[in-house]
């Protein structure tokens, strides 16, 4: 049978090319959009959650306590692994491809007036998406930086802010006081939001006047559970909440409690806190899947904070050292996370997304793995093969999001599109 999503789209294919055009911040395109549309975003409650690292699975997880709670929760996030239609969730699944793209024939005309970027048209199109079926909330991923990004062009009835590490320095500036300023832009002064920021940054937060709880300021305590994930005790200032999520590591656990701290927040019972926590899935993240007799663990790790996360978490599993395939976005700080990755390598694989231009050239990366035994080469399908024929029981396929997006459906049999990734 064919995948849907493989047929030739050319609706696809002129949203796909305005990635060219590149990032312009600024809320104006996408406001002019938004109102071109009837104000979709107005038909449904919002959460805006941003951050640096680790605001995928927290919305994913928040989404799914919400749906727990017998919500109808759309979510959206950014960028999509294979599939151009998982960016719109609803009750947990991406919808259909021809749901897509009937709802983009509506937006492309406006789009192309106001001049709107690819990210400002996917944001509009996942609101008109979400307003179509009828939830009753949608968990917005924020795209880059927060102040002046598509998505807080939405009216958030609670925002989440992640953590703040240097990424996309070269927008959101070169201080960690700078990307926190601009992350602190999606709160709203009196609003509730939740925060997992590091405390010295929180007086930049605060300065948004928002209704702020810091997971900081909670008790919180993570038992691990091996490859199962972990326990969580989140003290509340009603009682203590437990929980289990099947998340990996402790950034996994924090990113869980924080998403049961926002759905605290938003009045789901405890109940429904458990049951979605429990039932969380996030492919791509700390994902085991099985391959050539043994396993391989994939993970959007791409700058060095995350990249450090990763490590501590398979240390925290017991593993000292494994096959490492690498691969990233050429403007990314490679070297700070190529030092992170280096200790866990007993040898290196690199690689790079075939179908993003942005991908760094896998022989420039070779000299950022010293003392590590490295071997380049061209494809993903090409890493596999030399990762099979080590035979490892455990190995490691990490970096962009986008080399993750081509892994996946060789692992799993599917079939990706083949379109350029830039967003």
């Amino acid at each position: 049978m064919t995948d849907a999503s493989a047929v030739p789209s050319p609706l696809l294919d002129w949203l796909f090319a305005r990635q060219r055009f590149g990032v312009h911040p600024g809320l104006g395109r996408v406001q002019a959009l938004l109102g071109r549309l009837g104000d979709p975003q107005d038909r449904f409650q919002s959460v805006l959650v941003g951050g640096t690292n680790g605001k995928g699975s927290t919305a994913a997880t928040l989404a799914a306590m919400l749906q727990a709670e017998s919500q109808r929760v759309g979510l959206f996030t950014s960028p999509h692994l294979t599939h151009f239609a998982e960016r719109f969730q609803v009750a947990g699944e991406p919808l259909k491809t021809a749901e897509v793209e009937a709802a983009l024939q509506q937006v492309q005309p406006h789009a192309e007036e106001v001049g709107a970027s690819f990210f400002e048209i996917v944001t509009a199109l996942g609101c008109l998406l979400f307003a179509r079926v009828g939830v009753d909330a949608a968990v917005m991923e924020v795209g880059l930086g927060g102040r002046l990004d598509a998505t807080n062009a939405l009216s958030p009835a609670l925002s989440v802010i992640t953590n703040v590490a240097l990424d996309h320095t070269e927008i959101l500036g070169e201080t960690h006081e700078a990307i926190a300023a601009e992350k602190a832009g999606i709160l709203r002064a009196g609003r509730p939001a939740v925060t997992g920021v590091n405390p010295d940054l929180r007086g930049i937060l605060d300065q948004e006047g928002a209704d702020l709880w810091a997971l900081d300021d909670l008790p919180l305590e993570v038992r691990s559970l091996g490859w199962e994930g972990a326990e969580v005790m989140l003290g509340l200032p009603d009682g203590a909440l437990s929980f289990r999520t099947p998340l990996l590591g402790a950034h996994g656990a924090r990113n869980a409690a924080l998403a049961a701290l926002a759905a605290h927040r938003l009045g789901v019972s405890p109940e429904a806190i458990r049951a979605g926590a429990a039932g969380t899935v996030w492919p791509g993240r700390l994902e085991v899947l099985p391959f050539a007799g043994g396993r391989v663990l994939l993970d959007g790790a791409h700058n060095p904070d995350g990249a450090a996360a990763l490590v501590a978490a398979l240390r925290e599993l017991g593993v000292e050292r494994l096959p490492v395939v690498f691969g990233a976005a050429g403007d990314k700080d490679l070297s700070g996370v190529a030092a992170a990755l280096a200790p866990l390598a007993e040898r290196v694989i690199i690689t790079r997304a075939v179908l993003s231009p942005r991908a760094a050239d896998p022989q420039a990366l070779a000299p950022l793995f010293l003392d590590v035994p490295v071997t380049v080469a061209p494809s993903p399908a090409d890493a596999l093969d030399v990762l099979r024929a080590l035979k490892a029981p455990l190995a490691l396929v990490c970096g962009s999001l986008y080399l993750i997006g081509e892994v996946r459906p060789l692992l799993l049999g599917g079939v990706t599109e083949r379109r350029e990734r830039w967003q």
